[in-house]
């Protein structure tokens, strides 16, 4: 199987020629596997490579100067951790992994090349930076306009959607490798505050997340609570599933 496969899987890989997959594929340089709890890129560190993620989970983090961690993304696979440090050269952020992690390195260079031969999958790694900064705008709204239930119903909302769409939920069941202080930091609120919230999901019948997984019985319920609508992922076949030109 490609390493690849799962770029942009569902959110506009099908638009891609078999050339142009087989030239994102070329571009890898190589395949690392990184430790649990590893970072990989410190903040401010120059950067000569992007980073797909092939398997596993990675994030994208502030530390505060009291020490406590503000999650800024949570990447499952598929995902550029960092393909703006392409044309920034550097991040004002960490990345880490959460679990092993193997990911694809693809250096600078390579890029360069594609950004002047290839223009239409150059377009389409633009496309992955839109969609990063999409979803952080509605991590913006998630922390500022809902309670603590809404923020953990809506970031587990779309964390199924995305696992969804690259095939990795079955039964209702994917994997969520975060501890409920990650949960925390990804929709601040503390530990405390997340046990609770999670019980009255569970205890609603709406989804559970328990030892490294997340299962959701009521999808439809946990939307609602969560006030979350699909369309900033911009998947194939929701109302923002772009023309192919």
């Amino acid at each position: 199987m490609a390493v690849t496969a799962d770029f942009l899987r569902g959110r506009g890989r099908s638009s891609l020629s078999a050339q142009e997959l087989d030239i994102l594929e070329q571009i890898v340089d190589r395949v690392e596997v990184l430790p649990a709890r590893s970072v990989l890129t410190r903040r401010g560190d120059r950067l000569r490579e992007s980073t797909l993620l092939i398997e596993g989970a990675m994030c994208r983090y502030l530390d505060a100067r009291d020490g406590y961690r503000q999650l800024l993304a949570y990447h499952v696979p598929g995902d550029f951790v960092d393909m703006h440090g392409y044309t920034l050269h550097r991040l004002d952020h960490d990345v880490a992994t959460i679990v092993e992690s193997r990911v694809a390195m693809v250096p600078h260079d390579r890029i360069d090349a594609v950004m002047r031969d290839h223009p239409r999958l150059a377009w389409m790694l633009w496309r992955s930076t839109l969609l990063d900064a999409a979803m952080h705008r509605e991590w913006i709204f998630r922390l500022g306009r809902l309670d603590a239930a809404g923020r953990l119903a809506h970031f587990l909302s779309e964390a199924v959607e995305r696992m969804d769409v690259i095939g990795r939920v079955r039964d209702g069941a994917f994997a969520l490798p975060l501890t409920q202080q990650d949960l925390g930091e990804a929709c601040g609120l503390t530990s405390v505050h997340v046990n609770r919230t999670l019980r009255r999901l569970r205890e609603e019948g709406i989804a559970d997340v328990a030892r490294g997984e997340a299962r959701i019985f009521d999808r439809a319920k946990l939307a609602r609570v969560g006030e979350f609508d699909p369309d900033f992922l911009y998947l194939d076949d929701g109302p923002w599933a772009d023309a192919k030109d």
